[in-house]
Order: C-alpha cells, then sequence, then structure tokens
C-alpha cells in the first residue's frame, strides 16, 4: 500500500515525488504517519473516534476540570507553564480575553514556536491588537517577546524551563499572575517522536532531553551512573520493584558495549525481568496493562530533565508569584509528582499562604479515559491565595533570587 502522493515538492519534470512505501494496511513508524503529520482533519477526527492521538497532536487531559477549578476571567495574567501544543492554553486564552495575557514556557523550543504561532492567530481572532492586517504570527519572536500593549488578549512565549516564571514577571512588567497551571510529565508529540528516545515503543536514539541544551542524555546517564544511583532512581521515580536488578543488568550490559538505544534498554529490562519477547502471554498488551519497560523509561526521562527537581521550584515560588486571591493549578501522572504537590498545597493551607486548597486529587472520568487512554494516570490539584497585605513585589524579587541560586 502507497500513502498520499500529491503533498511533496515538485521533480524537474513536474510530478510530486513518490512517498516510500510501507508494510502491511496502516502505516506503524512515526515518519509513515503522513496524512496524521499533514493535519488532515477528517483523518485526525477518524482517529480521535478511535480513542487514538493523531502523530504530531496532542489530547489536553481533565480540561474542564481545570478550567473551572481555576476559572480563568476576562482581564486576567495566565502562566501556562507548559504550554506544549496549546490546548489548555487556548482554553484559558479564550476566557482572558478581552484585556487578558497569556504567558507561555516550555522547554522544547520547536514545539513552543509552532504553538506560539497557532495561539497568536487564536488571540487574533478574539480581537487581539497583535491580529492587525499583514501580521504574520510567524514572525514572532520567542521569549524575548515582551508586548507593551495590554488593552486586549495578547500570547507571550517563553524557551525556558517553569522554574524561572519569578524572572519573567520583571521581564513582562508585570506584579503578579492571576493563574499559574502546569501539566507535568511528556506530550505525545514527544511520546510518539522515535527521534525522542522518550517511548520504548519506537526505535531510536536514547536521547529523553525535553531541551536540547542540556548537557547530558539518557544514554549519558546509563553509562556514568553507579548501580546505587540506578537503582535508587528507578524506585523513587517510578516505583520499579525490579529495580536493583534492572540496575545490576544495566551496568553489567554496559562493560560489554553502551546502551545507545530505545531497543536495545527495552530488551535488557525484559532480560533483567526474565520476560521473553517471544513470550505468547503479553499481559501489557492489554487495555490498561503496563509494558515491563515503561517504568524505567519513565524514571531515566526525569532524571534526565530533572522534573522533581524543576516542580519542587515551582511549587516554592507559585505562591509568590500570584496575585492575592490567584490560583495555582498542577496534573501529575506519577505518584512521586503528586506527593510533592499535595504537601506542598496541604503546608501553604496550614500557614495561611492559601485559603484554599482541592479536598481530593481529581481524576479522569471513565469516558475520558475511554477517549484517551493516556489520561489515565492524570491527577489534578488546586490552591488559591489568600488576601495578603505584604508586598508582592518584595516576594516575587526573592523567590526569584532563590531560584537563581
Amino acid at each position: 500500500m502507497t500513502a498520499d502522493m500529491n503533498d511533496g515538492e515538485g521533480t524537474p519534470g513536474g510530478k510530486p515525488p513518490r512517498r516510500k512505501r510501507y508494510r502491511g494496511t496502516h502505516p506503524r513508524k512515526f515518519q509513515e504517519r503522513y496524512k496524521e503529520l499533514k493535519g488532515d482533519p477528517g483523518m485526525h477526527a477518524h482517529i480521535r473516534a478511535r480513542g487514538r492521538t493523531p502523530a504530531g497532536t496532542h489530547v489536553s487531559v481533565l480540561f474542564n476540570e481545570v478550567m473551572k477549578c481555576l476559572a480563568p476571567r476576562p482581564g486576567e495574567i495566565v502562566a501556562d507553564c507548559t504550554l506544549g501544543y496549546g490546548g489548555h492554553a487556548s482554553g484559558f486564552l479564550k476566557r482572558i480575553s478581552p484585556g487578558g495575557l497569556l504567558v507561555g514556557f516550555d522547554h522544547d523550543e520547536a514545539t513552543l514556536r509552532a504553538t506560539h504561532k497557532r495561539l497568536l492567530t487564536l488571540a487574533a481572532s478574539l480581537g487581539s491588537s497583535q491580529g492587525e492586517e499583514g501580521h504574520e504570527p510567524a514572525d514572532a519572536s520567542i521569549r524575548d517577546s515582551q508586548f507593551a500593549t495590554r488593552d486586549s488578549s495578547l500570547v507571550s512565549a517563553h524557551h525556558m524551563n517553569f522554574a524561572g516564571i519569578g524572572n519573567v514577571l520583571t521581564a513582562e512588567g508585570l506584579d503578579g499572575y492571576d493563574v499559574i497551571f502546569a501539566d507535568l510529565g511528556v506530550s505525545s508529540m514527544q511520546v510518539d517522536d522515535p527521534t525522542r528516545g522518550i517511548s520504548y515503543k519506537h526505535e531510536g536514539p536514547l536521547d529523553m532531553r525535553m531541551d536540547k541544551r542540556l548537557g547530558q542524555t539518557g544514554a549519558d546517564l546509563l553509562a556514568t551512573l553507579s548501580e546505587e544511583e540506578l537503582s535508587k532512581a528507578l524506585w523513587e521515580f517510578s516505583d520499579e520493584a525490579d529495580h536493583a536488578k534492572i540496575a545490576q543488568w544495566i551496568v553489567r550490559q554496559r562493560t560489554v558495549g553502551p546502551i545507545a538505544t530505545t531497543a536495545e534498554l527495552t530488551r535488557l529490562v525484559m532480560n533483567a525481568k526474565g520476560i521473553s519477547p517471544r513470550a505468547r502471554h503479553r499481559p501489557w498488551e492489554v487495555p490498561g496493562g503496563l509494558h515491563p519497560a515503561a517504568k524505567t523509561f519513565q524514571a531515566l526521562r526525569i532524571l534526565v530533565n530533572d522534573e522533581l527537581g524543576s516542580l519542587r521550584a515551582l511549587l516554592r515560588i507559585a505562591p509568590h508569584c500570584l496575585h492575592a486571591g490567584g490560583r495555582v493549578g498542577i496534573i501529575s501522572f506519577h505518584s512521586g509528582e503528586d506527593r510533592l504537590v499535595k504537601h506542598a498545597f496541604r503546608d501553604g493551607l496550614a500557614d495561611g499562604t492559601y485559603s484554599a486548597i482541592s479536598e481530593h486529587v481529581i481524576v479522569p472520568t471513565s469516558e475520558e479515559v475511554r477517549d484517551n487512554p493516556r489520561s489515565s494516570s492524570a491527577k489534578f490539584r488546586w490552591a488559591r491565595k489568600a488576601q495578603k497585605t505584604t508586598t508582592e513585589a518584595t516576594e516575587v524579587t526573592e523567590a526569584a533570587e532563590e531560584t537563581r541560586e
């Protein structure tokens, strides 16, 4: 079977180039999903109806719950700490218009640029002053985008880790945010892209960096960490029961040769667990099943990107960056993240920093999980800042200094 032939650069003879063939009736590799990657609405609707996520996109989780609990209003300033594909951000932008400002953060520059362009187009359709005739969203700058006009819905994008949200307040000329939101973990676009090396499902280099400016890849850490450090990370970051055995196998394997690809790491974990890749009984393939290598990949990704360190920094600085009565909400995807959020909000309520927090963790409905299986492990918690009489500017400055240190 061949894929769509009509959407490429023309050849010298005037004919479009032929796509490479793929085996079977449906494309299996990420690069072969031409119609999905091309943004075909009909194809996307067909795939979503089957409970799957089209290649190159991301389906926002707990969208209605986030909008209800954080309640963004016209004229408010929202910090979306994990802009990603822009699903939640689009919802915020529609609700803070007119007069609001959406400040977006992401450490993935390519994704940030594409999403920023879409959001500027949305802002223009909502009446943004940035939507003047002749304005081309693709020319909008990243990071350093600072818009002086605050009289209509605007979008500012920053290529940086969300731990630096306090420093951006000064750059944007703001005294605080009304809403701070973070959707932790990794987006579907990154999981499905084999060049990222994030998923055991796709053959690729064991990179795992969300931000290419980071120094060490997943392969680098597997080559340098001690057996004890690997075992500890597997247990603390993913609750992997076989952490000691997997760490032992990693250290033994690297004396023979480097572990450089996702396939090599997957095979190693399977061997460490005593599971044959040809086994007939494959419980991880049933709905809700967990692949034997899933927790190892999760722990290594968290370690490469220092995700828990960034979350701790965000939880520490968030209340200092909020206006009185402002709301903060965080979606997490594993127990370690959720514990940090739960304890930070609980402690903030106890010491008077927050006036209210979510009584219970909010999880997706069975309908959402059926529609988007990747939402199954999502957990959402929120908190509302108390009415303070202290000077917010001083608190923000002090918190920003702590972050820099």
